[in-house]
């Protein structure tokens, strides 16, 4: 499967697109594909991200937020668990397109050409896989891509396996990239609409707790996964931060690793909502997300009362302390 892809993506003229806010997983996913497998351009319907977009500065990297997929040979998309993933008015994934996810399947993409492998915990994991398996190098700057996609994706370790450990070192011997010099590339100085959008995010938080479980929900315009990690690092389990735009709503999840080996799959929370509500859900155990039409503080409100239910649940079984 990963050779017949890397054939797929062979000389082709090709289109990458990523999700809306598109996180440096994503892109450095993208970003990849476009080097080792030229010619190509990335599309960002719905923009990147702080940290994305600052990274591919530092490369000097072009990304498009206006593009007609139509004029390209072969559309691609990564780290996208579903079209809806795209913003409004995108144009239609063409059928014969190449999908490379590492979520959990939505169905969304069965009629395509479509590769996804959950056990990793990046995108940017599985993309280099296929690199190496169509034996191409991979250069400096696009091992920095991949590096920083996994670390922003694994939370700077917290959330890493022994199998993205492994890809990350087989990229640091086959670049000659140091540790500092990875860890320091996607890191920068917060700003202070980053600051206030954090402190009034705190300040909307509302929470719950069930025995020794917190599950805490917040509303703002902005930097929700900012928002997500102040609230659990201040000592929420489970945290769901919402924006809304006109109509529209996006939410942004996240679990300690702890909840997470103790029975919490966002995800598939996310999941359950989103076809409970006509909106698009998914994601990982400890990072999933939500968006479409309605009310952020309605759609918040079942997401905490949906957690408040995980966390009954495993108190009632028993592995849990009263």
């Amino acid at each position: 499967m990963l050779e017949r892809t890397g054939d797929l993506l062979r000389n082709k003229n090709k289109v990458i697109l990523v999700h809306g806010n598109a996180d440096m997983d994503a892109v450095g996913s993208a970003y990849a594909i476009a080097v080792c497998f030229p010619p190509a351009r990335i599309y960002a319907p719905g923009g990147v991200d702080r940290v994305a977009k600052m990274v591919m500065d530092k490369l000097g990297v072009e990304i498009l937020d206006e593009c007609d997929i139509t004029e390209y040979e072969l559309v691609v998309v990564t780290d996208t668990s579903s079209p809806e993933q795209f913003k409004p008015g995108c144009a239609e994934i063409p059928k014969d397109s190449v999908i490379i996810d590492h979520h959990r399947p939505t169905g969304k993409w069965d009629n395509m050409n479509f590769i996804c492998d959950e056990s990793k915990v990046s995108c940017c994991e599985l993309v280099y896989d296929i690199i190496r398996a169509s034996g191409i190098a991979v250069d400096r700057d696009t091992g920095m891509a991949l590096l920083c996609g996994m670390l922003t994706d694994g939370g700077h370790f917290s959330f890493a396996n022994a199998q993205m450990l492994r890809t990350f070192a087989d990229i640091m011997d086959e670049t000659g990239i140091g540790m500092d010099e990875a860890m320091d590339f996607p890191r920068s100085e917060v700003g202070m609409s980053e600051r206030v959008a954090v402190m009034k995010g705190m300040e909307r938080s509302k929470f719950e707790r069930i025995g020794d479980m917190i599950v805490a929900t917040s509303y703002g315009g902005s930097y929700e996964a900012s928002v997500c990690k102040a609230l659990l690092n201040a000592g929420a389990d489970v945290v769901f931060v919402g924006s809304q735009r006109d109509d529209t709503f996006r939410l942004s999840a996240r679990a300690g690793q702890d909840m997470v080996r103790r029975g919490i799959h966002l995800g598939e929370i996310m999941k359950g909502i989103g076809s409970e509500t006509a909106s698009d859900g998914g994601g990982h155990g400890g990072a999933a997300g939500l968006s479409g039409t309605g009310d952020v503080e309605a759609m918040l409100h079942i997401c905490m009362q949906r957690t408040m239910a995980e966390f009954r649940n495993m108190r009632n079984d028993g592995s849990e302390p009263a």
